[in-house]
């Protein structure tokens, strides 16, 4: 059923809330160099100085934004979240951990019909706002979209741009193998160390969502667990990586039919040697351990406080590939999307990049929680590309 949109007559297009941190204030330099001239949006958080400091270095990068609006809102007010989601038509929020600071917003955006995009690479959280409002959402219109920057923007549209180079109709296979150099913020590793400290209601919210969800009628889609191992194509050692990113991928697979009858996504890291993955299996070991001890957590979260992140320069040095090997139907397709600085610089581009598509262009008819290629798919393929994200295809074989 199509839903009217009664959010035009909003008095903003966006609005950014959390644009004084590390992540959101990079969301907001790179809105304020590419909005479009008539763009209505407007800064929102709970400090007013810290506001007014963000708008000002906003002006250096353009003028016109020397009066955009502030708005006053915190997550423990509810009240001011729902002014802030039925005063737009698009709400980023850039405020994290989102599994202890997400869910008001969420809730004030699927209530008021409002389209809403985070930065959440946090499994246990998405899960959580499917089973509490993905219903609503599908209600009012509301399109929900998480994870719209490195988790999971490069893996979800790489293995879109992938299965487009594959035969129809035909069981597919893809797995996507990440290489980056970079440096975490601290609002990274409190997420990772609050995901973490949460392995059991992590599943336990994963069960409950599979027994919620409607099952893909006549279609099999699978997110798996890879084994460590060489990869022949690529000249790697294959780690498998814990992260949302096949789910986001899988459940983009079940959305569109495009990925055919049968499909399954598998999800690494690539190393050059032995000895770095042997040691990265260790390191995974003893984060994932450490995470479940108080004391340890804390100690590890001091050091890098949020809201702190890499340097300039060290972001201008920082890069990302994800190679796509993907079969079907006779056809072996190797893909790569390309960018730089991969946790910052590019997310803020991939992040502003989705919330324009989503106030701009002529998306698929869809509500509720909803992934990157579901909601956006051709048209954020497009954005990202024309924004200097590379997609490119590397070898077919047949």
């Amino acid at each position: 059923m199509s839903i009217p949109d009664q959010t035009d007559r909003r008095p903003f297009d966006l609005v950014i809330f959390g644009a004084t941190g590390f992540t959101g204030g990079l969301t907001a330099d790179y809105l304020a160099a590419h909005l479009p001239a008539d763009a209505r949006w407007a800064l929102a958080g709970r400090n007013q100085a810290k506001l007014e400091a963000v708008r000002d270095r906003l002006a250096a990068i353009n003028p016109a934004t020397a009066q955009l609006p502030l708005l006053l809102a915190d997550t423990g007010d509810p009240d001011s979240l729902r002014a802030v989601a039925e005063s737009a038509r698009v709400v980023i929020a850039t405020v994290g951990p989102y599994l202890e600071h997400g869910e008001p917003l969420v809730a004030a955006c699927a209530a008021a019909g409002t389209d809403y995009l985070d930065l959440t690479g946090e499994p246990e959280f998405i899960d959580r706002m499917y089973l509490n409002h993905h219903a609503t959402a599908r209600q009012t219109g509301a399109r929900l979209v998480h994870a719209c920057g490195f988790d999971s923007i490069p893996h979800d549209l790489g293995a879109f741009f992938t299965v487009t180079h594959l035969p129809d109709g035909v069981p597919l296979r893809v797995r996507g193998v990440v290489r980056a150099d970079m440096m975490i913020s601290g609002g990274t590793l409190h997420s990772a160390l609050a995901q973490m400290s949460r392995l059991r209601q992590m599943r336990q919210v994963e069960v409950a969502r599979k027994k919620a969800e409607p099952r893909t009628d006549g279609r099999r889609t699978r997110a798996r667990v890879g084994v460590p191992r060489r990869d022949a194509e690529l000249g790697v050692w294959l780690l498998p990586l814990p992260t949302v990113d096949p789910q986001i991928v899988q459940r983009s697979a079940a959305a569109r039919a495009d990925y055919g009858p049968d499909f399954t996504y598998t999800h690494y890291a690539g190393l050059q040697r032995a000895t770095t993955l042997a040691a990265a299996l260790a390191g995974v070991g003893a984060f994932v351990a450490a995470a479940q001890v108080p004391r340890l957590r804390r100690v590890l979260g001091k050091r890098i406080p949020q809201g702190e992140g890499p340097s300039e320069s060290r972001r201008a040095s920082s890069w990302f590939t994800v190679d796509f090997i993907g079969e079907g139907g006779g056809k072996q397709v190797h893909t790569q999307v390309r960018g730089g600085d991969p946790g910052y610089g590019e997310t803020a581009k991939m992040l502003a990049e989705s919330a324009m598509c989503l106030a701009f262009d002529a998306n698929p008819q869809a509500s509720g929680q909803l992934t990157t290629v579901a909601a956006m798919g051709e048209n954020l393929l497009r954005r990202l590309t024309e924004a200097g994200i590379s997609f490119r295809v590397v070898e077919e074989k047949r």
